[in-house]
C-alpha cells in the first residue's frame, strides 16, 4: 500500500449500538480507485501469516500463490487464468480484459484483506472497529507491560490515529468496513491522498520543516556509512530528485509536488498495467494478446497486477 507508493516515489518520479450500525451502513460509499496491492505496515502486525490472508490462488483447496510454485506450474496455472481472463471466450486478450480482471483482483484482494483483520480488531462483534479496539489490540499488550512500554512506537500510533480518523468519515471514531478498507488501503480513496502523502514526508523528512529535501531523500535511500551504497546510482537519485521530483528547484519536495508525484492526474493504475503488458508481449502488434504470448511472457504475468504480484487472492465465481 502506502509503502509502494513511497517506493513509486523513489523510483518512478517517484464501534456503539445497533443503531450506529445501522447508521454506518447508510453512509455513501466511496469508489476505491484501483491501485497497487497493499499490506497495513504495521510492526505489530507482522505475524499475521500471509499465505492464509492471500488463500488459494486457483485451487478452491489450495493455499498457494504463483510466487510458491515451481516455474512449470506457474505456467500451467497462468494458462488456467488466461481462460479465466477471456471474457468473450475468442480466444484472445483484449486490453480492456486485462484492464477489468487487474481491478477486480486489486479489489477482491483488499476486500478480502478487510474480512481478514476484521475479527481480530472488533473485539466486542458489534459490526464497528473503534479507535479504542484498534489501539488496544495493536498496542495495549505492549503499553501495560512496563518491560515493553518504552518499546512502543508512539510516532506511529498516532501516524495511525491521524489515518483512522481520516477513515472515519462520519467522525465518531468507529469504522464500518469501507472505512476499514480505506483505512488499511489509504491509496485507493480520494478523500485519504493527504494522508497517504503525509505518512511519506514523515517517513523522510527529519528537519521537521513538512518538506523532503534532497539531503533527506538520499539518506534515506542510502543511509550514510553503508559500504553496500552504489555510487552511480548515487547520483542518478540524486539527479531525478533535482531535476524531476523537485519541480520548482527549490531543492525539496514539499506537499504539493509530492501529491503530484505520487498520484498523477488521470492516472489510471489498472490501465496503464494493461497498456504495459499488452505492448511487451503483442510480438505480431494486432492490439491484443493470445495465450501463447502471454506464456512466453509468463514472468512478467506472474510478477503484474495480473496476479497482483504473484500473491493476490484470483477469485473464482465472482469473475
Amino acid at each position: 500500500m502506502i509503502r509502494l507508493l513511497l517506493i513509486c516515489f523513489v523510483s518512478c518520479v517517484v464501534l456503539g449500538s445497533s443503531e450506529q450500525t445501522e447508521k454506518k451502513s447508510e453512509v455513501i460509499e466511496e469508489e476505491p480507485l484501483s491501485h497497487l496491492e497493499d499490506q497495513h505496515d504495521h510492526d505489530h502486525d507482522q505475524d499475521h501469516d500471509q499465505d492464509h490472508e492471500h488463500g488459494a490462488l486457483l485451487e478452491p483447496d489450495g493455499a498457494r500463490s504463483f510466487n510458491q510454485l515451481a516455474p512449470e506450474e506457474s505456467i500451467t496455472q497462468l494458462a488456467i487464468l488466461v481462460d479465466r481472463i477471456d471474457a468473450d471466450k475468442d480466444d484472445f486478450i483484449s486490453e480492456d480484459e486485462l484492464k477489468i480482471w487487474i481491478q477486480n483482483v486489486q479489489r477482491n484482494y483488499t476486500n478480502g484483506q478487510v474480512e481478514d483483520r476484521w475479527k481480530d480488531f472488533d473485539t466486542d462483534e458489534d459490526g464497528l472497529i473503534s479507535w479504542d479496539e484498534y489501539k488496544n489490540v495493536s498496542y495495549g499488550s505492549y503499553m501495560d507491560d512496563p518491560l515493553t512500554k518504552e518499546d512502543v512506537n508512539i510516532p506511529q500510533m498516532l501516524q495511525e490515529e491521524r489515518r483512522f480518523r481520516a477513515a472515519d468519515t462520519d467522525a465518531d471514531l468507529k469504522l464500518h468496513k469501507l472505512e476499514f478498507n480505506a483505512f488499511l488501503h489509504p491509496e485507493n480513496f480520494h478523500h485519504m491522498r493527504d494522508v497517504v502523502v503525509q505518512e511519506t514526508i514523515d517517513d523522510f523528512d527529519k528537519n521537521g520543516d513538512g518538506s523532503i529535501d534532497v539531503n533527506e531523500f538520499m539518506d534515506e535511500l542510502f543511509p550514510p556509512g553503508n559500504d553496500d551504497n552504489d555510487s552511480d546510482l548515487m547520483e542518478k537519485q540524486r539527479q531525478d530528485f533535482l531535476e524531476e521530483k523537485d519541480m520548482n528547484k527549490d531543492g525539496k519536495v514539499d506537499k504539493q509536488e509530492l501529491m503530484e508525484l505520487m498520484f498523477p492526474a488521470n492516472h489510471d493504475a489498472a490501465d496503464s498495467e494493461a497498456k504495459h503488458l499488452l505492448k511487451e508481449s503483442d510480438t505480431n502488434q494486432d492490439g491484443k494478446l493470445t495465450k501463447s504470448e502471454i506464456l512466453d511472457n509468463h514472468k512478467l504475468f506472474v510478477e503484474s497486477q495480473v496476479t497482483n504480484y504473484g500473491e493476490a487472492v484470483v477469485p473464482h465465481d465472482e469473475l
